[in-house]
């Protein structure tokens, strides 16, 4: 039901339903029209398709951790698929795909995860006063992100479901939208240029110091970052030795 009022609720998901639901009704008044050679090789392509379609979203199943990282390579399958059938039909139907897919990715964005777990949601001075009051926890993970970048969409459940992992009275977790205060990156040593590739930032905070941030930023140039997993975060700011130092009163 969570999915069903999202696909409905969100023009994201509901003009990729529309796109693709149009096939069928598309298909079925070809039939009519089309040599029994063209449908059975139209029929044959089309089973190929959903083969190929099944065995990359298991795969991705397999590999990717955040479920926004997989809705996005899934449907990016589906409309290649999509669009190779549609040739077999008629190459002016692929054309309209085209167009209907290129409209839906210029007026609708994929939603970010809503939910913030036990992290919190800051502003750039919120976060300055909680960092030098020092009334807080002793360390501060903070992700900085914009969410009219695509990356920092399909990263948006890693730091919710970490801070419910993770948070206590040593440890907790903020959110900071670059978006709404994009003049706050530069004090925190972050580029907002495409091409540098630092969104999201993650920056581990220790007494209001900066001790680690990932992705981490070379002067000669833009470092390869793997995808963004809970996995790969935890290891890099050591989180599971945090915890352990605190249920050990360190």
């Amino acid at each position: 039901m969570e999915w069903l009022n999202r696909m409905l609720s969100e023009p994201y998901y509901f003009f990729h339903f529309i796109a693709f639901f149009s096939y069928f009704i598309v298909r079925s008044s070809a039939a009519s029209v089309l040599s029994p050679h063209i449908i059975y090789h139209l029929f044959r392509r089309e089973i190929q398709a959903v083969l190929a379609f099944s065995v990359l979203a298991v795969v991705k199943m397999a590999r990717e951790e955040s479920w926004e990282d997989f809705i996005a390579n899934t449907l990016f399958y589906a409309k290649v698929l999509l669009l190779g059938i549609s040739l077999i039909i008629d190459y002016h139907l692929a054309l309209w795909y085209t167009v209907v897919f290129l409209v839906i990715y210029i007026l609708t964005q994929q939603p970010a995860f809503q939910k913030l777990g036990t992290s919190s949601r800051l502003t750039p001075l919120q976060l300055e006063a909680l960092l030098t009051e020092g009334k807080t926890t002793r360390f501060w993970l903070v992700e900085f992100r914009a969410l009219c970048s695509s990356t920092c969409i399909r990263a948006s459940r890693c730091m919710p479901e970490l801070s419910i992992t993770y948070s206590n009275k040593n440890l907790s977790f903020g959110i900071v939208d670059l978006g709404l205060f994009p003049n706050a990156a530069e004090k925190f040593g972050i580029s907002l240029s495409g091409s540098m590739g630092q969104l999201p930032t993650y920056i581990l905070f220790e007494n209001a110091a900066e001790v680690n941030r990932f992705p981490e930023f070379s002067f000669e140039g833009k470092l390869p970052n793997p995808p963004i997993t809970k996995q790969l975060l935890s290891q890099h700011f050591g989180l599971d030795r945090l915890l352990i130092d605190y249920v050990n009163g360190k």
